[in-house]
C-alpha cells in the first residue's frame, strides 16, 4: 500500500486560528515560554533518573520513558506552529505533514499506554509490596516498555497510513494547527466511513482499554489505602499515586473530548485547543508535577545541580 496520496498538493495550510488573529501573537510567546521549559525538566527528569542510583527503579524507569515520550510529542508540532504563527506563511509541505501525523500519534498511542503500565506499577507496589520486586523486575519492566511500543507504533502507523490514502479532491486547507488524523479525515472528500470507524475502533483499545485498566488499578488501591491503620502510611501511598493521577487527568481528558466525542458535537476550535493541551501544556506540567509532588525527585535534582555547580 503506497503511502502518498496521488490528489495532494506540495503543501498544506494550516488555518489554525484564523478567524481570531489576536490570539496568534499571546499564543507564540506561550509556545515559546513552554516549549523549552518542556525540553528542560524532562531532560532534568531523565538525567536524575540515569545519574541518581536510588533512581534505578520500576517508577523511574518507567517515568524516564514518559519523559522521552513527552519530549518527542512536542517536538513533533511546537517548532511548525511557532514558524506558522510567528510568518505569515501557514504553510507545511506535505512530506512534513506525514512526518508530522506518524511522529504525533505513535507518541500520543504510545504515551496512553504507558499511563496504564505506570499505574500498574503503582497497583502492585501498594496492594502487592512483598511481591513487588519479584513481578516488576528488570525483565518485565523492559518487556511491557517494549510491548508498549510495538503496540503504540503498529496502531498509529496502520491508521494514519489508512487516512493517507483518502482523496483530497485538490483541498489543501486544513482548518488546524497541526496534521492530525481526524482533521484529515474531516478534509478528505469520497468515502470515510470504513476510516471513521477503524479511528474508532483504534481509539478504543488506545484511550477507552488503558483508561479502565488505570480506572479500576487505582479503585483497587483506593481500598487498598483505606485499609490502612497508620495516617502516614495512607499520606504516603496518596502522595505516591496523587502525581500520576494528576498526570493522566490532564492528559486523558482532552484526549478523550477530541477521539471519543460524537463528532457532531464537536465545535470548530475545539480541537485545536485540545492539541494545545495534551501535546503542550502537558509535556510542560509533567516534570513539575512529579517534581513539586515527589522528595526523591527533588532531592536527586538538589545533588545534580550541585554536582554541575562544583565541576564549574
Amino acid at each position: 500500500m503506497t503511502i502518498v496520496n496521488e490528489s495532494h498538493h506540495e503543501e498544506f495550510i494550516l488555518l489554525g486560528f484564523a478567524d481570531l488573529p489576536w490570539l496568534e501573537l499571546p499564543l507564540f510567546v506561550i509556545l515559546l515560554i513552554t516549549y523549552p521549559l518542556a525540553l528542560i525538566g524532562n531532560i532534568a527528569i531523565i538525567l536524575v533518573s540515569k545519574l541518581d542510583p536510588h533512581l534505578h527503579t520500576p517508577m523511574y524507569f518507567f517515568l524516564t520513558n514518559l519523559s522521552f515520550l513527552d519530549m518527542c510529542y512536542t517536538t513533533s508540532i511546537v517548532p511548525q506552529m511557532l514558524f506558522n504563527l510567528g510568518s505569515s506563511t501557514k504553510t507545511i509541505s506535505y512530506i512534513g505533514c506525514i512526518i508530522q501525523l506518524y511522529i504525533f500519534h505513535i507518541m500520543g498511542g504510545t504515551e496512553c499506554l504507558l499511563l496504564a503500565i505506570m499505574s500498574f506499577d503503582r497497583y502492585v507496589a501498594i496492594c502487592r509490596p512483598l511481591h513487588y520486586t519479584l513481578i516488576m523486575n528488570q525483565r518485565t519492566c523492559i518487556l511491557l516498555v517494549s510491548i508498549m511500543w510495538m503496540t503504540g507504533v503498529i496502531f498509529a502507523f496502520s491508521e494514519a497510513t489508512l487516512t493517507l490514502q483518502l482523496p483530497l479532491c485538490g483541498v489543501n486547507k486544513l482548518d488546524h494547527l497541526l496534521c492530525e488524523i481526524p482533521v484529515l479525515i474531516k478534509t478528505a472528500c469520497g468515502e470515510k466511513e470504513a476510516n471513521e470507524l477503524a479511528l474508532s475502533v483504534v481509539c478504543i483499545f488506545i484511550l477507552a482499554v488503558p483508561l479502565c485498566l488505570i480506572l479500576a488499578s487505582y479503585a483497587s488501591i483506593g481500598h487498598a489505602v483505606f485499609k490502612i491503620k497508620s495516617s502516614e502510611g495512607r499520606k504516603k501511598a496518596f502522595g505516591t499515586c496523587s502525581s500520576h493521577l494528576i498526570v493522566v487527568s490532564l492528559f486523558y481528558g482532552p484526549a478523550i473530548s477530541m477521539y471519543l466525542q460524537p463528532s457532531s458535537s464537536i465545535t470548530r476550535d475545539q480541537p485545536k485547543f485540545m492539541a494545545l493541551f495534551y501535546a503542550v501544556m502537558t509535556p510542560t506540567l509533567n516534570p513539575f508535577i512529579y517534581t513539586l509532588r515527589n522528595k526523591d525527585v527533588k532531592g536527586a535534582l538538589g545533588n545534580l545541580v550541585r554536582n554541575i555547580c562544583k565541576c564549574k
